[in-house]
């Protein structure tokens, strides 16, 4: 939307630019930071059409614009909320909105719509609309410079210092409405001081010192990447301020609130794979001596396989070992694969038990740790900050997912909302009043609450930019629609189970294309689930995982049941840590039709492909008296889509079901939210051919 290339400005001999380059895109927040005198407010104005600039272009969708006047440039959509505010203090409330629309001579109609939408954002506005503007706060006369600013409907806004002289309470509301003003698809370009503030608002950052901009980047990044926080932000006091490129231009107001975190980095030392595999190798020997000595259980089914510690000398020894499966954990109810003595058991967690007992592992305090601080890993590789404010709405107590969630959280530094499940008018009340930054759940739970933000018309009052969500498979389309819903946030497929710490063993990058795991707790084979052999490198099989490092209950060759596979090679993120696909399936829920072995996840892919279908469906399996199988699809029609296109669309499905499936289906279309929405799992599956109440 606004390109600025090679910009100088003068004020008089005195020169405050310095060929200036900077790109703002439609729908981005970019933010200016620097010090006083740094050239921020002089570069808004020459982009406002304030101050004439000396050379350089000033593009506004591929136009140059230098020389346009303040109200043509107004009339282009640009709006400035300036600098301490300048409001017109002998005139009202009312009166001062109505200025910021007057260069566009609207309507009578238009301009109440505007005054409208303006006191909706701004209630204090409305109770004090004919109050006069010199006699209000500081933080309501801001309000009023960004609502006249907000009157001319910009689709760039130029905010210049809003933070200024604003207690922090009253910061918080302001920057709480430019991210609503951001997610309701406005372009903002923001000056401030407030380092952390404005890079915590914003998608991308530049960095001007002496009217030169000396970093720039996403500012994710500047806020997250350890070594860019010490030289921007982290290393500046208010007793060394020069402790900073930024503090060292002037910049002394830089307030990190959690001063401490910027020392704290999750991930792996170790930046090669001969590096990653020495420590699994001297974790894997740790492993299996650690559980010979310590478990009845292991020493005997070691000793079965003719396996003593001291003969475990390569990663290739791995192959050796007996495996361990959950009837395993289940048989040694209630302390299974128990290592250590009970006095050092602090915890236990244990699943849900839907398959009969349920697997309870024991941990030690380095096993809470050791979890906690990789959880820390998964938010910070999701680029969680200490100023996100995470809403946990994943269940607590037994269960590990709530625990892992916040301590994980506790751990990085973000503020900690622990909701639990379900309460959907509790979810969004805390959505808007603590305007929750990150949404954690289950993917059930997020297509829950973003279809009843839709509902509630609140997108652009919300704040999530994230969504970090597991427990379950979900298809391109539910994840789409998630994202659409939630007012365009980022999801995060985060993986885990209850038998390897719980969830937080695993997250994917903002590439957004796999999963990395921790390959520095615990290793990762991919085998045939049938004959246990590993398969080649890229081909789906079944998860089987030995841990290095856990003490409470080690795990050895231990059967996920979870159906995935290896990506090969270095990720486009740069991390070392090894990566796989999101998970597919598990080899307990595969659907036997028709002698083909079905995936639900199959059924997601396929489906996700058809335009006009939405992302929620039903598997049902039926049989008939001479024993036939038959499958039927209830599958909900995108939102908006007409019952019209039905035959068209159950064509194309069933087409593409017989095609890369091999097997026919009867198709349903529901109109669009008609399936049960769940904030834990949903049902897919529904197989009434087996009615015997043994098998």
């Amino acid at each position: 939307m606004l390109r600025i290339a090679k910009l100088t400005a003068h004020y008089g001999a005195a020169q405050a630019l310095f060929g200036i380059d900077l790109e703002v895109g439609a729908g981005e927040t970019v933010a200016l930071v620097g010090a006083n005198g740094a050239g921020k407010s002089t570069l808004l104005k020459c982009v406002m059409g304030l101050v004439k600039p000396t050379s350089g272009r000033i593009e506004l969708d591929g136009r140059n614009v230098i020389g346009q006047s303040p109200a043509q440039m107004a009339r282009c959509g640009l709006a400035l909320s300036p600098e301490g505010r300048e409001v017109f203090g002998n005139l009202s409330v009312f009166e001062n909105l109505r200025l910021g629309a007057l260069p566009l001579r609207l309507t009578r109609r238009e301009e109440e719509r505007r005054l409208t939408e303006v006191f909706e954002r701004f209630p204090k506005l409305l109770e004090r609309r004919q109050q006069l503007a010199g006699t209000l706060s500081g933080g309501e006369q801001q309000m009023l410079a960004m609502g006249r600013a907000l009157m001319a409907s910009p689709r760039l806004l130029l905010l210049d210092e809003p933070s200024l002289g604003l207690a922090p309470l009253i910061t918080d509301e302001i920057f709480a409405i430019i991210h609503q003003l951001a997610r309701a698809g406005t372009t903002i370009l923001l000056v401030e001081q407030n380092a952390a503030r404005a890079l915590s608002a914003s998608d991308k950052a530049y960095l001007l010192a002496n009217g030169r901009i000396v970093e720039r980047g996403e500012s994710a990044a500047l806020l997250n990447d350890p070594n860019l926080r010490a030289a921007f932000l982290g290393a500046a006091s208010h007793e060394n301020p020069a402790a900073s490129r930024l503090g060292a231009a002037g910049l002394t107001n830089i307030r990190l609130e959690k001063p401490d975190m910027h020392q704290m980095d999750f991930m792996p030392t170790f930046t090669t794979e001969e590096a990653l595999h020495s420590h699994q190798l001297a974790g894997l020997q740790w492993t299996v001596r650690h559980a010979f000595e310590g478990s009845p259980f292991y020493r005997k089914s070691l000793e079965d396989a003719g396996i003593q510690p001291a003969s475990i000398t390569t990663l290739e020894d791995l192959r050796r070992l007996p495996f361990t499966t959950a009837d395993n954990l289940r048989e040694d109810y209630p302390f299974p694969l128990r290592s250590v003595p009970f006095e050092q058991i602090v915890r236990v967690h244990a699943s849900s038990g839907t398959t009969g007992k349920r697997k309870v592992l024991s941990y030690t305090q380095k096993d809470i740790d050791d979890w906690t601080s990789f959880f820390a890993r998964c938010y910070q590789m999701a680029g969680v900050t200490p100023l996100d404010r995470v809403q946990i709405a994943v269940g607590y107590g037994v269960w590990t997912a709530g625990a892992g969630f916040q301590l994980g959280c506790e751990k990085i530094g973000a503020l900690a909302i622990p909701v639990g499940p379900g309460n959907l008018d509790m979810q969004i009340q805390f959505l808007l009043d603590f305007q929750s930054t990150v949404f954690c759940s289950t993917a059930s739970m997020a297509l829950l609450m973003a279809e009843e933000i839709h509902k509630r018309g609140i997108a652009d009052r919300i704040a999530v930019k994230k969504i970090i969500y597991g427990s379950e498979r979900s298809s391109r389309s539910m994840r789409q629609r998630i994202s659409e819903l939630f007012g365009g946030a980022e999801l995060f497929d985060i993986t885990g189970l209850t038998e390897l710490y719980g969830p937080g063993t695993g997250i994917e990058c903002r590439q957004h294309d796999c999963i990395h795991y921790w390959g520095d707790y615990y290793l990762l084979e991919i085998l045939d689930p049938t004959s246990l052999e590993p398969v080649p490198e890229g081909e789906w099989g079944e998860m089987v995982v030995t841990t290095l490092c856990k003490e409470g209950a080690p795990l050895i060759r231990y059967r996920t049941r979870d159906i995935t596979r290896i990506i090969p090679g270095r990720c486009a993120c740069g991390s070392v840590l090894p990566r796989h696909s999101r998970i597919r399936g598990r080899t307990d829920d595969t659907i036997k039709f028709r002698g083909v072995n079905i995936y639900p996840s199959s059924i997601d892919t396929i489906l996700s492909a058809v335009p006009g279908l939405g992302s929620e469906y039903q598997i049902h399996l039926t049989r008939d008296q001479d024993g036939r199988d038959y499958m039927c699809l209830r599958v909900e029609r995108a939102t908006g889509v007409n019952a019209e296109r039905n035959a068209e669309l159950i064509h194309e499905a069933e087409h593409q079901i017989k095609k890369q499936l091999l097997v026919s289906a009867d198709l349903e279309l529901v109109d669009y939210g008609t399936l049960p929405r769940s904030e834990r799992k949903s049902q897919r599956v529904f197989d009434s051919r087996i009615t015997d109440e043994i098998v």
